[in-house]
């Protein structure tokens, strides 16, 4: 994996190469050249692993999406600031089948660093007030859930919030 800097100077030295390739009239070696400059720029933009970790969370395989993150050593330097924040919910996702202490700590962190979707924010925010009711939390599990609610515009997340709620009833 390349630094997020690596991608973008590649761009611009592949998008300089299609610019010579049309000047000496190589107009077919010229739009094959720009669409590589494409996937530099795409790549800059989405990171390739965590896509493919989300095509492997799609499947229900938590352990490839595992190995596809654990491809990504140093986050900060390699991801922009949106991208750390889709990395921390990954993690967060995932450790939040066995150790929602971790769990927890990556989705505030998610959370804090911003997600590009209103409804993987919701989902964060929900995931993040069933570890607070587990803990019993009730108070800040409530204000999550507000968020969550809100959040949800399209009504995606509506069971799992009445689910949630009723949880809450028994604490």
């Amino acid at each position: 994996m390349f630094n997020k800097n690596i991608k973008l100077i590649l761009a611009v030295l592949t998008a300089a190469w299609a610019v010579y390739e049309f000047s000496q009239g190589h107009i077919g070696n010229g739009l094959a050249i720009l669409l590589l400059t494409g996937i530099f720029i795409l790549f800059y933009f989405k990171n390739e692993f965590i896509l493919l970790a989300f095509l492997q969370l799609r499947k229900q395989n938590f352990e490839g999406a595992k190995n596809w993150l654990a491809y990504i050593k140093n986050p900060e330097a390699a991801l922009t600031v949106k991208q750390q924040g889709y990395y921390n919910y990954l993690h967060g996702i995932m450790l939040s089948q066995t150790n929602i202490t971790q769990a927890e700590k990556f989705l505030k962190k998610a959370v804090k660093l911003g997600l590009s979707m209103d409804h993987d924010l919701a989902m964060a925010k929900l995931q993040l007030a069933g570890i607070a009711m587990t803990k019993r939390r009730k108070r800040e599990a409530t204000t999550l859930m507000n968020e969550a609610k809100k959040l949800d515009k399209h009504g995606m997340l509506k069971e799992q919030l009445q689910m949630l709620k009723q949880q809450m009833k028994k604490i």
